[in-house]
C-alpha cells in the first residue's frame, strides 16, 4: 500500500485511539493503515521492532498519527504494557484489536506442549490478557472489540493443526460470551473469519501447492489481500456497526461455500 493511500480516507474513525496486535505486517498492517487512514490514532503492537518502527514511521509520513510498542502477544505483562502505553500517548483507549497470531503445523501425537502453549497464549489467552487490561481505560461511551480468528477451526480443518484450529474455535467463543457481557457497557465484541489471505505466512503454502492450487478451490478464483480483512475490520470499528455484537465476518472469496471440491472443477 503506498503512502498515499494510506493518508486518504473519510474519517470514519476520526478522534478514535485504536490498539492493533501483529501489525508489523500482512492482516496488522493493513488495519493499522486502514484505521490511521480513517482518522484513528494507532498504536502498533508487533514482537519484531524492526518492521513495527518501520509501518509506524510510514503511517506518521503519509499524514496519519501512529506510534510502536514492542510486544509479544503470547505474555500477560507485554500486553498490560501496550495498553498502559497507549493511554500515557493518547489517554484513552477506543479500539482494541487483537490480530497477532501464532502458526505450526505438528502432528497431534509428536505435538509437544511448548508449541501448543505458545498457540493457545498468543491467539486465544491473548484476548483474555489485552481485553482486561483495556477495560478500564475505555471511553464512558463504549468501544470496540475486534479479533482476528479464522476459517479453520470455527469451520473447515487442516491436518496438523489441531492446536491453532482449537484457539481459533475458541476465540470464536471468547467473542460470543465477551460480547454478552459488555454490551451493557456500549462495548461491542465482534471477529472476523479470513480464509487464504495473501501474506507473508503463505508464503510456505504457496510454495508447496502453487498459487494456481490454492486458488481452484475458491469460487473468487483468488487469494485475499491483507486490504479485504482491513475493510472488514473497518466497518465492525465504525459506528455503522454499532448494533452488531458477538459476530464474526468470514472473509475468504468464498472458499467455505462448496460442499464438496466437485462442485468447483
Amino acid at each position: 500500500m503506498s503512502a498515499a493511500s494510506t493518508a486518504s480516507g473519510a474519517g470514519r474513525l476520526a478522534g478514535k485511539v485504536a490498539v492493533v496486535t501483529g501489525a508489523g505486517q500482512g492482516i496488522g498492517e493493513a488495519i493499522a493503515r486502514r484505521f490511521a487512514a480513517e482518522g484513528a490514532f494507532v498504536m502498533l503492537a508487533n514482537r519484531s521492532a524492526e518492521t513495527g518502527v518501520a509501518v509506524a514511521a510510514s503511517i506518521r509520513a503519509a499524514g496519519g498519527r501512529a506510534d510502536f510498542t514492542a510486544c509479544d502477544a503470547g505474555q500477560r505483562a507485554a500486553l498490560e504494557q501496550l495498553v498502559a502505553r497507549t493511554v500515557d500517548a493518547a489517554g484513552a483507549i477506543d479500539i482494541v484489536v487483537h490480530n497477532a497470531a501464532a502458526f505450526s503445523r505438528d502432528p497431534l501425537a509428536e505435538m509437544d506442549d511448548d508449541a501448543l502453549d505458545r498457540l493457545l497464549d498468543v491467539n486465544l489467552k491473548a484476548c483474555f490478557h489485552l481485553v482486561r487490561a483495556a477495560l478500564p481505560h475505555m471511553r464512558a461511551q463504549g468501544g470496540r472489540v475486534l479479533v482476528t480468528s479464522s476459517i479453520t477451526g470455527p469451520r473447515v480443518a487442516m491436518p496438523n493443526t489441531a492446536h491453532y484450529a482449537a484457539s481459533k474455535a475458541g476465540v470464536n467463543g471468547f467473542i460470543r460470551s465477551a460480547a454478552l457481557e459488555l454490551a451493557a457497557r456500549g462495548i461491542t465484541v465482534n471477529g472476523v473469519e479470513p480464509g487464504y489471505i495473501d501474506t507473508p505466512a503463505m508464503t510456505h503454502l504457496k510454495a508447496r501447492f502453487g498459487l494456481d492450487a490454492l486458488t481452484r478451490y475458491i469460487p473468487a478464483k483468488r487469494l485475499g489481500a491483507p486490504e479485504d480483512i482491513a475493510a472488514a475490520m473497518l466497518f465492525l470499528a465504525s459506528d455503522e456497526a454499532a448494533y452488531i455484537t458477538g459476530q464474526t465476518l468470514v472473509v475468504d472469496g468464498g472458499s467455505t461455500l462448496p460442499e464438496s471440491p466437485l462442485f468447483m472443477q
